[in-house]
């Protein structure tokens, strides 16, 4: 592999172009799922906000989505606990709902839900299906999402070096480090993801590229 520095704006432009290449086999039919994946402090949610507006340039409509409004029922992802980083990594996401309700759902019945739970409260945000047109773009961003069972066509991750992701985790945080590093070790997200994206310089980034 090989380590490429490129800007913000060429981190963007290249998921973009990965897009509408997976896009292109279909005459731009079909929707693409794509997700970003990174520790909070990679801003994994700015990224995939950032790929909205070239992507409709191209002329692919976009769903925007956030994990954090696909969260399992409080009752069930804090059974063991606020601070247990088994929990975090292994039952946070509603990986069923988030499936169901846009990333398979989009595919088999051409709509999707925006929300699904309110984060804070846990209770139903009671939205409404949108109905996709033909080629959108579903832009999902979370953090230890991959691995997981998401449903996507395209997975990006943001990655940080441990002692990186240490110094940027606020000291009300630490418990989630373990979580992280079971994520490294089991997961392999800097392997498993279809782009890889090395953040410890925000203002530097560098894409891993395989050759």
């Amino acid at each position: 592999m090989r380590v490429e520095p490129v800007t913000p704006d060429g981190v963007v432009a290249h998921v973009v172009e990965r897009v509408l290449a997976l896009g292109a086999a279909d005459d731009g039919a079909r929707p693409v799922r794509v997700l970003v994946d990174g520790h909070p402090s990679t801003r994994p949610e700015e990224l995939a906000d950032a790929l909205t507006e070239p992507l409709r340039a191209a002329g692919r409509p976009t769903a925007r989505v956030r994990t954090l409004d696909f969260l399992r029922p409080a009752s069930l992802r804090l059974e063991r606990g606020r601070r247990d980083p088994d929990a975090l990594l292994e039952e946070r996401i509603d990986v069923g709902g988030l499936n169901r309700e846009v990333l398979t759902g989009i595919v088999r019945r051409g709509r999707w839900l925006p929300t699904l739970r309110d984060p804070d409260t846990s209770r139903s945000t009671r939205a409404g299906y949108v109905a996709a047109a033909p080629g959108t773009v579903v832009v999902v961003d979370g953090s230890l999402a991959l691995g997981a069972g998401l449903d996507v066509d395209l997975t990006v991750h943001l990655a940080l070096q441990p002692a990186t992701e240490t110094r940027r985790t606020p000291l009300d945080d630490a418990w989630t480090l373990a979580a992280y590093g079971r994520y490294r070790r089991e997961v392999r997200p800097d392997r498993r993801a279809d782009v890889v994206v090395r953040c410890d310089h925000p203002d530097r980034p560098a894409l891993v590229l395989p050759g």
